[in-house]
């Protein structure tokens, strides 16, 4: 075995090593004094990880090419790169919004806990991401889940959290089985596992291959909530503490969904029947998801669930840009995620902080919020309308860009419909607003000062989303015009 194969895994090396780092340092760090563990154990893995982050954003900017390692298992590229990085500041964002919640008496003895375990559920991520061969991908799937379910029942003695972990990890591993299920089929179809080894071996549609691939996509829908695999999801996200909720809807959701826009791409798409059978089928998943989400949304009164719906009908929106399988539709991915990402974050860092000064969750507890904390509630409606599409905000170029590679792939229709949804979604976004603005309290959240932490979270985001905005401004500008340059030209 050569293993300065083990070189071309820079980005997992480095982050087994700050994960080996905050396991020694939580041994000897005591949990008693004024704070304990709470001096310590925040900025620790916040350098560490977002040192972590540098160092592997650089070659990734550099668009080094391909590299291979271990006979084709593990794969990694400039794409797979720019993805990991996403992740990791979308998890360095979660550690600053962690702060206030782990100080906290009840959580100083197992704030290290926490830390090594999301950062755990970020290295399976990440061997998902860069998986060449179907074991690898299955094993770092799992090495990413079965953490999570460790980081939603965190708060172990309140009921709603230890329930939500028993629903996650029941259906996580019913998800699993249906997979596993489906590769069983596919590599009784074809007698490899490898990407490349299927892809070349698909040569005729059956119905073997075809049942290998529908339970494979049952398993990710389960993974990514799309209906109607999303029954898990309000109920979890209810349960788990804020800071969870926010990591479980968009770093888990987003590397699942480059997963499964990477296997279908290079192994699913070799046979034609194959690959308009995924076609079809997320064509009336992805109406299924956006239309019924928003519908339920409009119905919820705890924030927490609202924000379940709205991160279910998101997923429709970033599933949207696999049909076809285009490069164009890889890229929108990628930009989506990141937009929704610091969006998203946004808006659970908001809830978090209110959260953790009120104990309160619910809607209408908003209520006259500007009245109090007008610094938040401007935040809350900026993060929102991004999450809506509301231009000039980030969000709006992103679903544009989604739409664009949908439309050019020739979905019109399912462009239609997803605008439409679009307008739906707008309407129970302004719901939050209307709350915060416009709905009477005689007795609205108190006025309170968040800590820095949670400050540099909400400010990173902000920023994030007002930087994106302005890119995606000037792209879709450049991009309509040299478009429309090359038509005159023809």
């Amino acid at each position: 075995m050569d293993f300065s194969q083990f070189l071309s895994m820079q980005a997992e090396l480095s982050l087994l090593a700050v994960i080996v780092i905050l396991f020694i340092a939580d041994l000897f760090m005591s949990s008693e004094g004024k704070e304990g563990k709470g001096i310590y154990n925040t900025p620790l893995p916040i350098i560490l990880l977002a040192a972590h982050t540098l160092l592997n954003l650089v070659p990734t900017l550099s668009g080094d090419a391909a590299t291979t390692a271990f006979g084709g298992m593990y794969v990694t590229t400039a794409m797979s790169g720019i993805v990991k990085s996403v992740l990791s500041i979308g998890t360095l964002i979660t550690f600053f919004m962690a702060h206030s919640w782990m100080s906290r008496q009840e959580n100083l003895v197992k704030q290290g806990e926490f830390y090594l375990i999301t950062l755990f559920t970020l290295l399976g991520m990440y061997f998902m991401i860069s998986s060449g061969h179907f074991l690898m991908f299955f094993i770092g799937l799992e090495l990413a889940s079965i953490p999570m379910a460790a980081l939603v029942s965190y708060d172990k003695y309140r009921y709603e959290s230890a329930e939500a972990g028993a629903k996650f990890i029941l259906l996580a591993l019913f998800s699993a089985g249906l997979l596993l299920y489906g590769l069983s089929m596919v590599y009784g179809g074809t007698g490899t596992l490898y990407f490349d080894g299927v892809f070349a071996l698909l040569g005729e549609a059956n119905a073997f291959t075809l049942l290998g691939m529908l339970f494979f996509i049952t398993g990710m829908g389960f993974k990514i909530s799309l209906v109607p695999f999303h029954l898990w999801t309000a109920d979890t996200y209810e349960g788990a503490p804020t800071v969870v909720t926010g990591f479980l809807s968009v770093i888990s959701k987003g590397s699942a969904a480059f997963v499964l826009f990477t296997v279908l791409t290079k192994v699913f798409s070799a046979n034609g029947g194959l690959f308009e059978a995924w076609n079809i089928a997320f064509f009336w998943i992805i109406i299924a998801s956006i239309t019924i989400a928003n519908l339920f949304a409009i119905r919820q009164k705890n924030l927490k669930r609202f924000m379940a719906f709205s991160a279910i009908s998101q997923a429709g929106y970033l599933v949207l840009t696999l049909m076809g399988g285009t490069a164009q539709g890889m890229t929108s991915m990628v930009f989506y995620l990141l937009v929704y990402l610091v969006a998203n974050m946004g808006a659970f860092a908001v809830m978090n902080v209110v959260e953790q000064n009120s104990g309160l969750i619910g809607i209408d507890d908003y209520n006259g919020l500007y009245r109090t904390n007008p610094k938040l509630s401007f935040i809350m409606t900026l993060c929102l309308f991004s999450l809506a599409g509301i231009p000039p905000f980030a969000g709006f170029f992103s679903k544009f860009f989604v739409f664009m590679a949908a439309f050019h792939a020739g979905y019109h229709w399912l462009v239609l419909i997803a605008l439409i949804n679009t307008v739906i979604s707008l309407y129970y976004y302004l719901l939050i607003v209307k709350a915060m603005y416009i709905n009477p309290n005689e007795n609205p959240i108190a006025t309170f000062k968040s800590d820095c932490y949670s400050r540099t979270a909400i400010a990173i985001c902000v920023a994030g989303v007002m930087l994106l905005g302005i890119l995606g401004c000037v792209y879709s500008y450049l991009d309509t015009f040299s478009y429309g340059v090359f038509r005159a030209f023809l």
